[in-house]
């Protein structure tokens, strides 16, 4: 059985913290090239993206992180809004001495990705919007979320296991992926003293935004798709919960310069369930 370990057996990476602005940030490092970020979503971690590193690492400085709030790193008491998201990315940019990257974010990191984009156009290349997008859902995706939510709650209200493997479930299309081993690290990361109310505090704010009409206005607005300056590939699926296949092509369309690439065998974490396609799709796009 493959394991974490086994993706980076023979990939020169490492564990790295970072000050960004005051915020204790933990980065997964590998490669010489230029800066590209990789942002996870609600309630994640930079473990998200393990599968993609050594592929991309061939071409990029790759930094998995652990944004503000999340993972490993500081999780100070703020408003984690989309504001505090955009300020941080900002200043851990500063802090890798990078004057620009490009950024591929999923889901919660998709939406970060472009509104940093859009604050700060001279510090980004290209973004990638991997299952999130600056769009209120439907009826079928708000129940979609409204569910999303109350597992969230759960996950980081009593952290147990069941519970955490639960929310998890809800990212996957095939429930095998939900390993045993991904599931001890998200717990982990959860039983660090004071983490797991914050991350049902940015659940409530990052998710209720989505699900709220001001929060919808203010920061899901499609007249923002417009606005975003940079080459922007939007990669879904076709079973990705919260946000279906239909509000990528809708949102595509807005984005004045933009690609949308649809995999078929994964839900919310395609750069996970289907990593060989993923890294296949996001590398061309990227190098071109």
């Amino acid at each position: 059985m493959s394991t974490i370990w086994n993706v980076l057996q023979g990939v020169e990476f490492s564990q790295t913290y970072y000050d960004a602005g005051g915020v204790r940030t933990r980065a997964i490092e590998a490669g010489d090239g230029p800066p590209l970020i990789f942002l996870h979503g609600t309630g994640g971690h930079a473990e998200a993206y393990l599968k993609n590193i050594e592929a991309h690492a061939k071409h990029f400085h790759v930094y998995a992180i652990d944004m503000v709030g999340h993972g490993y790193t500081d999780a100070p008491d703020i408003s984690y809004d989309m504001q505090c998201y955009v300020d941080f990315m900002k200043d851990f940019l500063d802090a890798i001495g990078a004057e620009r990257a490009s950024i591929s974010g999923e889901s919660l990191g998709a939406t970060v990705a472009s509104w940093f984009a859009i604050a700060h156009p001279d510090r980004v290349h290209k973004i990638v919007m991997n299952t999130g997008m600056m769009l209120p859902p439907d009826e079928q995706g708000a129940a979609e979320l409204n569910e999303l939510l109350e597992r969230s709650r759960k996950a980081a209200g009593t952290p147990n296991k069941d519970a955490i493997r639960a929310r998890i479930r809800w990212l996957m299309h095939h429930e095998h992926w939900v390993t045993d081993e991904i599931v001890e690290v998200r717990w982990r990361i959860y039983q660090q003293p004071g983490r797991a109310a914050v991350i049902k505090k940015i659940a409530e704010q990052s998710i209720g935004a989505l699900l709220d009409p001001a929060g919808q206005e203010r920061w899901y607005n499609p007249e923002l798709l417009k606005q975003i300056p940079c080459p922007t590939l939007v990669l879904w699926t076709r079973h990705n919960p919260g946000q279906l296949v239909h509000l990528a092509e809708e949102g595509a369309a807005l984005i004045p310069d933009s690609e949308l690439v649809i995999l078929e065998d994964s839900a919310h974490w395609p750069q996970w369930e289907e990593a060989d396609e993923f890294n296949r799709v996001h590398l061309e796009y990227l190098l071109k």
